[in-house]
């Protein structure tokens, strides 16, 4: 798998997507980053296998956005684990913003 596998995900969701800044973008739209290692197997002083952790961002001033489940459908489809890891409302933005959490097995 690679990180353009997350991309393609959310295209099927929306083109108002961005990898890492989503400045200009009108609502609703997605920003996406990889952010870290989640996890790496080790042998023989090599790294054999890892695993690419980042974050998916809905910022949408729709309440009940019907993006939240079709992101959630989009990345079940392309067999990415994912989790919710959080819904806040951001007062000077008055946008709803959700964040996942995901991580996919990249080669090494």
């Amino acid at each position: 798998m690679t990180l353009a596998d997350v991309k393609n995900a959310l295209l099927t969701v929306t083109t108002n997507l961005r990898h890492y800044d989503g400045t200009g973008l009108i609502t609703p739209y997605l920003v996406w980053s990889e952010d870290t290692q989640s996890d790496a197997v080790y042998a023989g002083g090599q790294m054999q296998e890892q695993a690419i952790q980042g974050t998916i961002d809905l910022f949408t001033k729709t309440e009940y956005d019907p993006k939240f489940s079709q992101i959630q459908t989009a990345l079940n489809n392309a067999g990415i684990s994912f989790y919710l890891d959080s819904i806040q409302y951001e007062e000077d933005t008055k946008y709803i913003h959700y964040q996942w959490i995901f991580s996919i097995p990249v080669e090494v």
